[in-house]
């Protein structure tokens, strides 16, 4: 079975002009044409716009209010949404934070899941590095109830390889090529991640750099095709990226 992925910080819907034009994500979102989306940084009727927009359903995790809404993570799919969780990730004295599960049925008999972890990290060294135990905790991705493959996706805010990443490597297979996706027009940080277990195949990673998506947002869409159920051995992987003309 072969499913496609993507992690994207969605500023509130806040284009590099300045913009907020939720419709101009969509349009991103559809040139990507993933099977699983997780957006950052996305207001509650934002998310709703998007899913009625793609036909997708949807769950929000909300960390924070603003503006009167629920504001945080969203993951939208393909896929029936069997199950969901927020997780608080909050450092005190910072801005708060989650980490939101999807548990997604990829499959027709509805016994195979995937699931889903939209990871939106702090800008602080000494809050990440509380952050990344915390993924790793027995309540996250260390849950042994987690029976089925697992992706780990969203703006984790280190482009270094701070204590988060450290974690997390060790603990599963990065989809790491330095891609640079943040700010949009010239992005120069490596801020968002995609991280796998052994249960999936990493068969193709890209940049998405179209015209619309460098003015959508200030980060740029990372993208990964999976494969599951087909073998665990992988080949050479290599960063590609799509600039598109749209």
């Amino acid at each position: 079975m072969k499913l496609r992925a993507v992690t994207y910080n969605v500023h509130k819907c806040r284009g590099m002009d300045g913009r907020v034009n939720t419709a101009r994500i969509v349009e991103v979102l559809r040139e990507v044409g993933a099977d699983v989306i997780a957006v950052q940084e996305v207001m509650g009727e934002q998310a709703e716009a998007i899913a009625t927009k793609l036909a997708m359903p949807f769950v929000i995790g909300e960390n924070r209010r603003h503006q009167g809404c629920a504001y945080g993570n969203a993951v939208f799919s393909r896929f029936a949404i069997r199950g969901w969780r927020n997780y608080n990730l909050s450092v005190a004295g910072r801005e708060e934070r989650g980490c939101l599960r999807a548990d997604l049925g990829i499959d027709d008999g509805g016994g195979l899941l995937l699931h889903v972890f939209n990871v939106h990290l702090g800008t602080g060294h000494g809050e990440r590095r509380h952050q990344g135990r915390a993924l790793l905790g027995p309540e996250l991705l260390t849950d042994v109830t987690l029976e089925h493959p697992r992706v780990v996706l969203g703006d984790f805010n280190e482009w270094t390889s701070g204590l988060a990443t450290q974690l997390l490597r060790n603990h599963m297979k990065s989809a790491d090529f330095r891609a640079r996706s943040y700010p949009g027009l010239l992005p120069l940080l490596h801020l968002d991640h995609i991280y796998y277990d052994e249960k999936l195949r990493l068969a193709k990673f890209t940049l998405h750099r179209s015209r619309k998506a460098l003015m959508a947002s200030d980060h740029l869409p990372l993208v990964g095709d999976f494969e599951i159920g087909e073998g665990t051995s992988e080949g050479e992987v290599e960063l590609q990226i799509e600039k598109g003309s749209k």
